[in-house]
């Protein structure tokens, strides 16, 4: 961009008196510097970094291509939160393996942890080596549990987004899109963060040369979009087509826990409301499995929002010391008083503990 006239001749005016040729020189030199900087920075906004390009982006064959995750992207705020959501489910879910997943690049791309989170997930286990270092051993291990993941997620309608080389490889994006899948897939109790996207660069090799471009690629959609691919059942029926029907759910659900909670002088009317603290969740779980539960363990009169949910979520472990398989909503969920969530905790009860006196 050149400057105008008038500006352009105030500065030599302004230069030649601090030094006349030898000033304006370096003047015009550190403006071709900025200029190249400036050029530079624009082409390198269309090019993967070289901390980003890999020896094997120059070993591309002809018509091939390679995708990398734009530096810019690894910084965006929410794609770092939808990781952070992704290893804290991924150790908590691993947690009796001794299991702590701190980088998703660096602990997946093996395909152990990947591993045990399948065979934790489904129930099923897999033929594959516990503990292999070659890249081969590698391969082939992640070659068997992306075949079992597949297998399961194809018929569901996902487009596959990952591969062997791509999770091998540690491409982020890759791994993300996986992890995603499988918690969406599985119902996990987590809340991932809404329409996460990213730029990919796509390197191909056209006529023995690189070129690059630039996709983006979207990792997460809405909550709801989110929830309802896998999580449809009876109460979304029910809520959606026969809100007659659902009253007497609730009706039943209502006999259920006060005839349990009438033991402590308490009864509940509101299902949706009364439980949103946690307190007769928590007492409800004692009565059910017919023990005292210490007041330390809870807040008895919670206040703040954290309170409320730190009851939910102890209550949610009485559940699990039960037997009974943790319940697919949040406790937050319950906590802001979504229906459904708090329908599906009592439903469990109910079909767990109807029977008991």
């Amino acid at each position: 961009m050149s400057a105008a006239p008038g500006r352009a001749k105030k500065d030599e005016s302004f230069l030649g008196r601090l030094g006349g040729t030898l000033v304006r020189k370096k003047k015009a030199r550190e403006v071709s510097d900025l200029q190249e900087e400036g050029k530079n920075a624009i082409i390198a906004s269309l090019q993967p970094s070289s901390a980003e390009l890999l020896p094997e982006d120059m070993l591309l064959e002809e018509n091939a291509e390679r995708t990398m995750l734009d530096p810019t992207s690894r910084d965006n705020p929410k794609f770092k939160e939808l990781q952070r959501v992704l290893i804290d489910w991924i150790n908590n879910e691993l947690e009796e393996e001794r299991i702590i997943v701190k980088d998703l690049e660096e602990d997946l791309y093996d395909g152990q942890v990947l591993q045990k989170l399948f065979e934790k997930l489904s129930g099923r286990k897999l033929n594959v080596a516990e503990v292999t270092q070659s890249e081969i051993g590698q391969k082939q291990k992640l070659q068997t549990v992306l075949e079992a993941v597949n297998e399961m997620l194809r018929p569901q309608g996902w487009s596959v987004e990952w591969g062997v080389d791509s999770i091998h490889s540690k491409s982020l994006v890759a791994i993300v899109y996986l992890l995603v899948a499988l918690a969406m897939h599985f119902q996990a109790p987590i809340r991932l963060p809404e329409h996460v996207s990213v730029q990919v660069v796509v390197v191909r090799k056209r006529e023995g040369m690189l070129q690059t471009s630039h996709v983006s690629k979207e990792l997460t959609t809405t909550t709801e979009m989110m929830i309802g691919r896998f999580e449809r059942d009876a109460f979304d029926t029910l809520l959606d087509h026969a809100p007659d029907k659902l009253n007497v759910v609730k009706t039943s659900l209502i006999t259920f826990v006060n005839k349990h909670l009438n033991k402590l002088n308490l009864e509940v009317t509101e299902l949706e409301s009364q439980f949103a603290d946690g307190v007769y969740l928590v007492l409800l779980m004692g009565l059910l499995e017919d023990y005292f539960v210490p007041l330390y363990n809870f807040y008895l009169t919670p206040e703040s929002f954290e309170q409320k949910v730190h009851n939910v979520a102890f209550a949610f472990e009485l559940m699990q010391d039960g037997g009974i398989k943790k319940p697919k909503a949040r406790p937050e969920d319950v906590v802001n008083l979504n229906l459904k969530s708090t329908l599906r905790v009592l439903y469990n009860l109910f079909t767990n503990y109807k029977n008991s006196e």
